[in-house]
């Protein structure tokens, strides 16, 4: 029998008379009916998730803090209220309202999983891990994430949060990203089979809001008794983690070309890779030192390199960026952009934030501006 499998009343009264590891989700799960956060996408206590809400805010959550993702969340959910909403949107406009949260890979895949779900799925999503994982964007986690809090089913859900809370409690001395498999492993072991919504949400809780990276608040802990890393009173050494790699530096050249109209000239990253399918402005290929140069010895963009550079860290690179304003004239500058670029579209400066120009992008437009 699963040591969580059994049925319980009353955690509060049966807590104490269970071994730690039992006893677990009741101790979680009574601090998590007093204490649970109040975020836009949650369900009240005692009411079904919304499964459009459940998606929309795991993809959004990828990589990205609360704090941030709550606007966004709430522009999106105005914008399009529901999934078939989403899915009748124009690619560009989603990508648009996504601009600043980062991953574009993510908002693309957004469109595609709605797309996929109002027209081929009758706006339903899908109840189980394995049909979910199907879905454009949909990874083990976020499949076990919408199981668990959308339709009540019972999931092994492991995110950074439930990383850390769990290796500290079995004191996991394997660093990650090797200990995932284990941590995982342990996590099925405290995971109950009852309220399947509310345990996940309950771990992502503990998380952030006790068992914090570096200030844990152990003594206010329900689940500290048991808890190894608290024993041993050496909390903030899990979870391990591996040596990081450095991040390189690349650097690049964009080509800032302005017509007598106001108008800046912007063109379309290619749909697969790094900021796919969103707008930027042109320029060389990232490499690796100063001396990138624009591909084709035609093109004659050379021109008049602004002062100052443009400065952005990626997950895995540091970017520096030089600013060139070409001296041949405009059209002729788009003309030589085009023999290279796809979709080159001219801008009017004063609505650029229509377009979906992603974090870099937009902070080489203000460098730009202000340096002309």
């Amino acid at each position: 029998l699963h040591p969580c499998s059994m049925a319980y009343s009353d955690p509060r009264a049966s807590a104490p008379l269970l071994p730690p590891e039992v006893s677990f989700p009741q101790r979680l799960l009574t601090w998590y009916d007093r204490h649970r956060r109040e975020l836009p996408w949650r369900a009240a206590a005692g009411e079904v998730a919304d499964p459009y809400h459940v998606w929309l805010s795991e993809i959004m959550l990828q990589q990205t803090t609360v704090a941030t993702v709550r606007a966004y969340f709430e522009k999106f959910t105005t914008l399009w209220p529901t999934v078939r909403a989403l899915a009748d949107a124009p690619l560009d406009d989603v990508l648009t309202a996504w601009a600043g949260l980062g991953y574009y890979a993510r908002a693309r895949n957004l469109h595609k999983c709605a797309v996929e779900i109002a027209h081929n799925r009758q706006g339903q999503f899908p109840q189980d891990e394995a049909d979910l994982l199907t879905l454009p964007g949909v990874g083990t986690y976020t499949a076990a994430a919408i199981a668990s809090i959308a339709f009540d089913r019972r999931a092994v859900v492991v995110d950074g949060n439930v990383e850390r809370v769990v290796s500290r409690w079995y004191a996991v001395d394997e660093p990650l990203p090797q200990a995932k498999p284990r941590i995982k492993a342990l996590t099925d072991r405290i995971t109950p089979a009852q309220r399947n919504r509310d345990f996940p949400q309950a771990m992502m809780d503990l998380g952030s809001g006790l068992c914090t990276p570096r200030s844990p608040s152990c003594l206010l802990c329900p689940v500290s008794e048991g808890c190894q890393a608290f024993i041993m009173g050496a909390a903030t050494a899990f979870p391990k983690k591996a040596p990081k790699k450095p991040k390189p530096t690349r650097f690049g050249l964009a080509y800032w070309i302005e017509n007598d109209r106001g108008e800046v000239l912007l063109t379309r990253r290619p749909d697969k890779g790094l900021l796919g399918g969103m707008m930027e402005v042109p320029g060389t290929d990232w490499r690796s030192d100063w001396r990138a140069q624009w591909p084709d010895p035609q093109a004659e963009l050379s021109g008049t390199m602004l002062a100052g550079e443009v400065a952005h860290t990626f997950t895995h690179f540091h970017l520096r960026v030089r600013v060139v304003v070409p001296d041949c004239p405009a059209d002729g500058a788009k003309t030589a952009v085009e023999a290279i670029k796809k979709g080159a579209t001219w801008a009017p400066l004063e609505d650029l934030n229509r377009f979906a120009l992603p974090t870099i992008m937009k902070k080489i437009a203000r460098h730009a501006l202000e340096n002309r």
